[in-house]
């Protein structure tokens, strides 16, 4: 039988996210005057009350300068900014759907989204107004659909700033049916393929949002705590997350417009910061990096990973040097995204799993052909919720494809379920290397190659063996500084590692040394950058084994 989540179900109203944020009577009320977003450089700030008007404003601009109808997309191609959620909420208003983009896509890649999308609109920073505007010619987007966010302005005027296209509010906003009308379209990371189109509905993020609030947001508070925003905006992850849930919640969020440690490190100290969202490679630096000692990291009360699973050696690592507790998250893009996260007062009991399920969802773990594994054994997670997506954005196949036959997600992702409701997520469905016959998990490979002592990053794919007409496992690793890259290094690691694991799980395909690990905004393994860059090196005859 299914798994029914063990939180208590919730209810969950017929509304909007306008609806649920600024028209909702709250459970916990806070102050209109109360900072929800601070900029960490110029310390810029919303409260929930000029965040309200500013962004009903900018809404009613969309509909008298561009005759903005339901259901119109507004893509946002800037690194995060305190300004995201005007434009955000300031689109609901108006009854649009944003649709968040990597700010970092080159110019084929950004018109790959508009072109898919169909757009009406583009929001960027001035300093990424070279790759939009190309993006836009390549689609046929008119140069004065795009617009600035953030400090800069254009100062030739061709482009404007947002806060220039706007209109007295009549706060007469579009009504919306939160069940069916998209609330965002965000893009798969593309791990094994190009992007899909995600259509998230209001309802999903309504669900999420209020599913983190009865279960795991109890443990914090607006009267209490702070977080800061260092996971990117434009990833599902961090909308719900750093976006949403603080505006719900009254809890104030310190922007960073992208990721430095040391940055980081000062803004935590700096502001007594008490919980962080992260990425797995932030607690490979938190682990190893020197500067840490520098800063006094002691207003933390949590940090909470997602993406990849972590190792107990990584938490170990992490804890004992920052007395910092780390917990563990998951979900997808498809899920709004979080489906599991340990629970505070168990983050180191059950180290290793996702932990418990959101309420409201029921789970199974499913065998290839389609049937379900009892607990302990290892299958493919499949979810039902209100959070679940809608489907793939024109793409009717790939929306069936992804749900059993009893409206089941099929999440893509192996694992299993103990006894006690405790989810365990090991590897990729499509990411499994076959040897011989044997799957092997890149995840657990990876795990093991964090507990070397001159690792720093690594991944772990599949590489063709045409002798044996097989796979083989190749680690592609990024070294601890000060270590020399040299066949005697790799050979080291590699004999270490064999030692620990049984014959088919061995490095038969060698570890070659690497600069950087390939990763999605959420921190999760790009394993298709490293397969092309594997069948490169067979063009150029470098990678034969």
């Amino acid at each position: 039988m299914p798994t029914v989540s063990s939180f208590p179900a919730i209810n969950i109203p017929a509304v909007d996210l306008w609806g649920l944020m600024f028209e909702e009577k709250r459970d916990d009320p806070f102050p209109d005057d109360r900072v929800i977003y601070r900029d960490a450089v110029t310390h810029r700030h919303y409260s929930f009350e000029s965040l309200q008007n500013a962004a009903s404003a900018f809404g009613e601009g969309l509909r008298s300068t561009w005759s903005w109808q339901k259901g119109d997309i507004l893509t946002l191609f800037t690194p995060n900014s305190i300004d995201m959620p005007v434009l955000i909420y300031g689109t609901f208003f108006a009854g649009g759907t944003v649709s968040p983009s990597n700010p970092a896509y080159s110019v084929d890649e950004l018109s790959f989204q508009l072109k898919d999308n169909g757009t009406k609109a583009i929001a960027t920073f001035r300093s990424l107004l070279p790759v939009v505007t190309a993006a836009a010619k390549k689609v046929n987007i008119p140069l004065d659909r795009i617009m600035l966010l953030g400090d800069d302005r254009d100062p030739g005027g061709q482009f404007k700033h947002f806060d220039q296209i706007k209109a007295a509010p009549s706060m007469k906003r579009t009504r919306l049916n939160p069940d069916k009308d998209l609330a965002f379209l965000v893009y798969s990371s593309g791990t094994t393929g190009l992007p899909k189109g995600v259509m998230l509905t209001h309802s999903n993020i309504v669900s999420n949002i209020l599913m983190l609030a009865s279960s795991i947001g109890k443990s914090y508070s607006w009267q209490n705590d702070k977080f800061i925003g260092l996971l990117p905006f434009y990833h599902i992850y961090g909308l719900t997350t750093l976006i949403h849930q603080p505006l719900y919640r009254g809890i104030e969020m310190i922007a960073m417009e992208r990721f430095d440690l040391e940055s980081f490190l000062k803004i935590v100290q700096q502001h007594r910061v008490t919980f962080v969202y992260v990425a797995p490679p932030v607690l490979v630096h938190l682990a190893n990096h020197p500067i840490v000692e520098n800063y006094d990291l002691s207003s933390l009360r949590m940090i909470t990973s997602g993406a990849a699973p972590l190792t107990r050696e990584l938490v170990d690592a992490v804890y004992k040097r920052t007395n910092v507790k780390i917990n563990q998250a998951y979900g997808l893009s498809e899920t709004s995204p979080i489906t599991h996260m340990q629970p505070w007062e168990d983050w180191y009991a059950s180290c290793g799993s996702v932990g418990k399920m959101m309420p409201n969802l029921t789970a199974k773990y499913v065998s290839p052909d389609g049937e379900e594994v009892p607990a302990g054994q290892n299958g493919e997670l499949c979810l039902k919720g209100p959070n679940v997506f809608k489907g793939y954005w024109n793409n009717s196949a790939a929306t069936k494809d992804s749900f059993t036959s009893d409206g089941y997600f099929k999440t893509g992702d192996i694992g299993y379920q103990d006894t006690n409701h405790s989810f365990y997520i090991t590897d990729r469905v499509k990411e499994l290397i076959k040897y011989k016959g044997f799957q092997v998990a890149p995840a657990e490979l990876e795990g093991l190659l964090f507990g070397h002592p001159n690792v720093n990053d690594a991944a772990v794919i599949g590489v063709n063996f045409e002798k044996e007409h097989t796979e083989v496992p190749r680690a592609y690793v990024v070294l601890r500084p000060g270590i020399e890259r040299s066949d005697d290094s790799a050979q080291e690691i590699i004999t270490w590692l064999n030692s620990k694991v049984s014959n088919h799980k061995k490095l038969r395909g060698g570890i070659r040394f690497i600069d950087e690990i390939p990763k999605s905004a959420a921190g999760k393994i790009l394993r298709r950058v490293l397969k092309e860059k594997v069948k490169e090196e067979q063009k150029a005859g470098m990678a034969k084994l």
